[in-house]
């Protein structure tokens, strides 16, 4: 009898709103709807057509058809789901038809989906974007050109996206990569648009790029999402703490998964639409089922306790949280909880990127995650010093970073250049390793190019160049020329950075280089080799000499140098980029050999991106 109330219910609600809008005295028509003017005298009416007779026997043209509103997505011709006039379903469709009892229990989505009402789009078909020139970089903005790889094999681009783990050992590497792939590109032939988006949003993902991961998936249509796309725009929206951002695709693509975080993703978009208990019900069955862990599910019924209308109190406890992943960090992150510092060594740098930009996370861990992030490349120095300025500026902020902000204030505006040196160093030496301080260098970049050229800081010429060249000031640095002995480490730095250079590096030079250099295995002094000769800063005599010398072979060949030396060749800056950054991947610079440095600047050279092989060139040097 439950339905026969229901539909009661219904048709009385029906009446009442009609007798209201009967009672209403203010006219809804636009003015002069009211008291139109004279209505035009009628056309003569045509003559009628004759029409044939009814099927029946009926009196011709006397039969209609029911006014039935077509269902969005259907054909003009019928409506899905509906059974045509006269025709009965059959058993097996009969049998497919849930039950009373499954009906009530389902989301509004789910019984979308069973009744053929949910759209595939969830925008209007005029404002729907081709899938072509998927990215958010333009080639007028920086990006690369749109029809890069179209001609290119796809199953060398899947390979070069999918295999590139997203660690890499240059930060300059890290920077070409986001931007070959947040560029707005075509897919190439044989390679569906939406697997594309998907594998650069993943590789976005393992990089710690998360913003730009979602910034990709954002410019393809949900409606337009395949499986792999799904998967993809689902963790780009985890990685960034947006769990309302999912929403949309909840709606449109409830049938992809099953697991357990597409099943809490799905609850709490239940309560940020209204539907709280529903919400609340479904998490509080899957912690009786136990079909996540504890933690993850208590975090999404906070999480949906903040949206929805059902407000209760939810403790959360990390007592037998024995791991971090990716889903609780970022609820957690989500919902304003410090997860516990125990459960973050030797997990923390996985996280740095998304940390460091996250606008939920207080200002001190965000601080701690830079230290990181801009190491890797996902901050730049512009962004580290606003990061330090808010610090400065919050009251509530003390400690440590309260005096490294301070201290970076002083490393601008102070009056005596030595003083300002003495800031900036004492930032890089609180480091708390080689990287850390690699990223203080980021931070310090633009203090270091405000450092007159002064005999009195020779000394520390090497640092304070190094410091430049990681936001790319070449020409600031070329200041320093001149305090920079031949064979030097800072003269080393600057032959690499140089824009242009007028002649061959002369042998002495490398011979005073190599001769002072104390790097394990003249690793520094392989680097330095390897850059010139990518370059184009030696001759091959002097190339041929100094790998005798280092008992290394540039020139030799193996598939991955084929590979880039093809794609070289052929000018196409983006395999070349992939390329590049695939034989990148590692966790520091002693993972890196020279001769994979030498074929990568080379390449990058060749096809027009000379400014990325010079500072890739003069990182390995730095950093080596």
């Amino acid at each position: 009898m439950r339905p026969v109330w229901l539909l009661s219910g219904a048709a009385m609600a029906l009446t009442s709103v009609w007798a209201i809008a009967q009672d209403a005295p203010e006219s809804l028509l636009p003015p002069g709807f009211d008291n139109p003017g004279p209505a035009p005298a009628p056309a003569p009416a045509p003559a009628p057509a004759p029409s044939r007779a009814s099927s029946s026997g009926g009196s011709p043209g006397t039969t209609s058809r029911p006014v039935v509103q077509e269902i969005p997505g259907g054909s003009p011709s019928s409506s899905s789901g509906v059974a045509s006039e006269g025709t009965a379903p059959d058993a097996e469709t009969l049998a497919k038809l849930p039950t009373l009892e499954e009906l009530e229990k389902m989301t509004p989505e789910e019984l979308e989906e069973v009744l053929g009402l949910k759209p595939k789009f969830d925008i209007p078909a005029a404002a729907r974007r081709d899938t072509t020139q998927i990215g958010i970089i333009d080639e007028r903005e920086g990006g690369f050109a749109a029809a890069s790889l179209v001609g290119q094999d796809a199953s060398l681009v899947r390979a070069t996206l999918a295999g590139n783990r997203g660690k890499l050992v240059s930060r300059w590497g890290h920077i070409l990569l986001r931007r070959t792939l947040a560029s707005r590109l075509d897919a190439p032939a044989g390679l569906k648009p939406a697997d594309f988006a998907a594998l650069r949003t993943a590789l976005l993902l393992r990089m710690g790029e998360g913003e730009a991961g979602r910034a990709v998936v954002q410019d393809f249509d949900t409606g337009n999402y395949n499986s792999r796309l799904t998967n993809a725009a689902f963790d780009a929206y985890v990685a960034t703490g947006d769990f309302t951002g999912i929403c949309p695709i909840m709606a449109l693509r409830v049938s992809d998964r099953k697991d357990p975080q597409w099943e809490m993703a799905s609850a709490m978009c239940s309560a940020f639409r209204g539907d709280g208990r529903h919400s609340m019900r479904t998490l509080d069955r899957a912690i009786q089922r136990g079909t996540a862990p504890a933690i993850d599910l208590r975090l999404a019924q906070k999480y949906a306790g903040a949206g929805g209308a059902v407000r209760r109190a939810v403790t959360i406890e990390w007592d037998d949280v024995n791991d971090m992943t990716p889903w609780r960090f970022a609820l957690a992150n989500a919902v304003g909880l410090d997860p516990p510092g125990e459960l973050l060594k030797g997990a923390a740098a996985r996280y740095s990127g998304v940390t460091a930009i996250a606008p939920m996370v207080g200002l001190e861990r965000r601080a701690a995650a830079a230290d990181h992030a801009a190491g890797t490349g996902v901050l730049s120095s512009a962004a580290m010093v606003d990061l330090y300025s808010q610090i400065y500026a919050a009251s509530d902020v003390t400690g440590k970073w309260s005096d490294r902000a301070e201290t970076l204030r002083d490393a601008y505006v102070l009056a005596e250049p030595a003083s300002r040196l003495v800031a900036m160093q004492t930032l890089w030496n609180e480091a708390g390793g080689p990287h850390e301080k690699f990223s203080r260098q980021v931070l310090t970049a633009y203090a270091a190019a405000r450092l007159p050229v002064d005999p009195v800081l020779s000394d520390s010429a090497a640092d304070v160049i190094a410091s430049m060249l990681c936001a790319g000031l070449d020409r600031n640095a070329l200041r320093w020329g001149s305090l920079s002995p031949v064979g030097g480490q800072a003269w080393a730095l600057l032959a690499l950075a140089a824009p242009t250079r007028n002649s061959p590096v002369d042998d002495r030079a490398l011979d005073q280089f190599f001769d002072d250099d104390e790097s394990v295995e003249l690793r520094r002094s392989a680097f330095l080799l390897a850059g010139l000769a990518g370059l184009g800063r030696i001759t091959p005599n002097t190339k041929q000499t100094f790998s005798d010398r280092l008992e290394i072979d540039l020139n030799r060949p193996s598939q991955w140098t084929r590979l880039i030396d093809e794609a070289a060749k052929r000018k196409n800056p983006v395999l070349v980029s992939l390329l590049a950054t695939l034989g990148m991947q590692g966790d520091g610079w002693e993972d890196m050999t020279p001769r994979y440095l030498f074929h990568i600047v080379s390449a990058l050279r060749r096809v027009g991106l000379e400014a990325e092989a010079r500072m890739i060139a003069a990182e390995a040097v730095a950093r080596s």
